[in-house]
């Protein structure tokens, strides 16, 4: 049956393109079916967008501090990358479709790469059509660009039962978002080790992702960073 339905759509498609009387009619025809072809992708591919549902959201479409709600956001970027320019860490990046067809090349932060720095505000500052508002250090202390959750099939402390305490390290908040928790575990040789196990306190979180960025696990972090929480979109929580 299958092969018999692909030689029926190959009859057909080589019918349809077939040298014909007045081939300008066909090559205008071929055009009319690329051209609608191409248009109907562009049309579906600019609906691929995280807030399509307004349930669902991208959790990789992490914007800067100070980014206002998406839709204004897209309509007054204007992918300069200005603000990338000046990111110290190098977090701000330009965005490929995490924010569908209309948000290419717009500012998205990839903790991979980099962080955003506590004690920064320069992307806010350079932003030439408050995209990105300017703010001052106090209150973009307290902007939550997204939510980190702890992965404990990778965690060292949760997975092999070795010692780490690098996020809880470098956590920057004044009273520390990340917290750690000791517990006696049995490691690969049947021995009893302490460790502290990392717990993550949402209410203190802003997403800034040096956890993320410092964890040793170099291939996927054992901690990561989502767009949950964010506080420029009230819907984009955690809890429903």
């Amino acid at each position: 049956m299958k092969k018999w339905s692909n030689n029926l759509i190959w009859r057909w498609l080589r019918n349809f393109f077939k040298p014909v009387r007045g081939s300008e009619v066909n090559l205008g025809r071929r055009k009319v079916l690329t051209a609608g072809t191409f248009g109907v992708g562009a049309a579906c591919l600019s609906q691929v967008h995280p807030q399509a549902s307004g349930r669902v959201f991208n959790p990789a479409l992490i914007r800067p501090p100070g980014a206002v709600a998406e839709q204004e956001f897209l309509s007054r970027c204007i992918r300069c990358g200005e603000c990338m320019k000046v990111c110290p860490t190098n977090a701000i990046q330009p965005a490929g479709l995490e924010a569908g067809i209309e948000g290419l090349w717009t500012p998205v932060l990839n903790m991979n790469i980099g962080y955003c720095e506590y004690e920064c505000t320069l992307c806010g500052q350079v932003c030439p059509t408050d995209a990105i508002r300017e703010l001052p250090l106090e209150e973009k202390q307290k902007i939550k660009i997204g939510q980190s959750f702890v992965d404990r099939n990778r965690c060292l402390p949760y997975a092999s039962a070795r010692p780490c305490i690098v996020c809880e390290e470098h956590c920057p908040t004044p009273t520390k978002a990340i917290w750690v928790e000791d517990i006696e575990v049995t490691n690969e040789s049947g021995q009893k080790v302490l460790v502290q196990q990392p717990h993550v306190d949402p209410e203190l979180c802003m997403g800034c992702g040096i956890c993320q960025n410092k964890c040793p696990i170099k291939d996927r972090s054992g901690i990561y960073v989502t767009s949950v929480g964010e506080t420029r979109n009230s819907e984009n929580q955690m809890l429903l």
